[in-house]
């Protein structure tokens, strides 16, 4: 069995942009994107990664607004959405998360990327060649290996939230929250940390109204965070208040029913029961214990998909990643790299990944001529 120069384990926008790069590279790049499990769907972890299950993309540079049906045809053929194959009027201008995932998946297949739609489940990295698993039972020997597997959003857990992910259900304000159906709407935002009174901020841009839910009576949030949002007009936030359900029509959420002894602060820094308050303070959003609102992000973190390693490679404390070199996507192993969300907790953004995708393969092959495998 021939030994593989290098094996990419994962298909969101890092791991592509890591198979451009080594493919053009001369380096044959072998992608594992992922298996169609009942699994893998439940937790967000089907191929194409993330943005596979977002809508409109317009953070992404190189997608001002437009008809991209015509381009969409001659560069994805077969694999078009079928709006598109089918000429129907586009869903949306510019491009969706589905359509922008094939594009680079197609532009890695031209360059001579091979990819298998199957799960990478145990890897064998304390010796050399590596040694990786497949779900369907492959063994796979491999000089270097990137890891682009990627963090996914944690959310509630609730059924009726499922069924309304994509129809404003979302864990992402930066990458959802300017988009029409959330513009000049109430939203609510769940979480209590750092991240959930950044998202509540940037929605204020958007919404007429920001419900921010806090399961316990404090923030987690730090004190100079918790001051912006208790100077910000537009944000309400609601203590000890936790969601029990996720209420629409079959094509979009229009309110959530909350539970818990909710209560609000007021600027004045006093605490008030929410019935109390709006008694005082109406709100034509509240009724018989539900909130109307036009979307639900969820900023309760995200887990990196780092289970498969079984602790053979150096983690931080939030279990992402751990790059050991400033500058590089180098890992504790030698010869295994990590790009995009599996490495970042910070950023999280298609376009940082795909710039770490980039510099895993450059290193990847330096690292490769470096030890003459190449």
């Amino acid at each position: 069995m021939a030994v593989e120069k290098v094996v990419i384990i994962g298909s969101g926008p890092a791991a592509w942009t890591a198979a451009i790069y080594a493919a053009r590279a001369a380096l044959d790049p072998l992608v594992y994107e992922g298996a169609m499990t009942e699994e893998n769907r439940q937790s967000g972890t089907t191929p194409l990664g993330q943005l596979n299950l977002t809508t409109e993309v317009e953070n992404f540079p190189s997608w001002p607004t437009g008809d991209t049906r015509e381009y969409l045809k001659t560069a994805l053929g077969d694999n078009a959405p079928y709006w598109v194959q089918k000429n129907k009027p586009q869903p949306t201008h510019g491009i969706q998360g589905p359509e922008m995932m094939e594009l680079m998946r197609q532009q890695a297949k031209n360059f001579g990327t091979r990819v298998v739609t199957d799960d990478i489940v145990k890897l064998e990295l304390d010796k050399h060649p590596f040694v990786l698993h497949t779900l369907e039972g492959q063994r796979i020997e491999t000089h270097a290996v990137i890891l682009s597997t990627g963090a996914r959003a944690n959310y509630l857990g609730l059924p009726s939230e499922h069924n309304y992910k994509n129809k404003g259900v979302s864990a992402c304000a930066v990458c959802d929250g300017a988009l029409s159906p959330f513009r000049n709407k109430p939203l609510v935002v769940v979480g209590g940390g750092d991240s959930a009174v950044e998202e509540s901020s940037y929605l204020t841009k958007f919404a007429s109204r920001v419900y921010l839910l806090v399961r316990r009576d404090s923030l987690r949030a730090s004190q100079i965070m918790q001051k912006r949002l208790f100077d910000n007009p537009k944000i309400l936030p609601i203590f000890n208040t936790s969601i029990s359900e996720v209420l629409g029509n079959e094509h979009w959420i229009e309110r959530v029913k909350l539970v818990g002894e909710s209560k609000v602060r007021k600027p004045d820094g006093s605490w008030q029961m929410l019935g109390d308050y709006l008694k005082e303070s109406p709100d034509a959003n509240f009724a018989n214990g539900e909130l109307a609102v036009s979307g639900m992000f969820c900023a309760i973190g995200h887990t990196p998909n780092t289970n498969f390693l079984e602790g053979q490679l150096k983690l931080n404390e939030k279990s992402y990643i751990e790059w050991t070199t400033v500058a590089r996507t180098y890992t504790s192993i030698d010869g295994v790299f990590a790009a995009g969300d599996v490495a970042d907790d910070y950023y999280r953004q298609a376009i940082s990944a795909s710039g770490t995708g980039c510099m895993a393969a450059l290193d990847a092959e330096r690292w490769l001529g470096h030890h003459g495998l190449i």
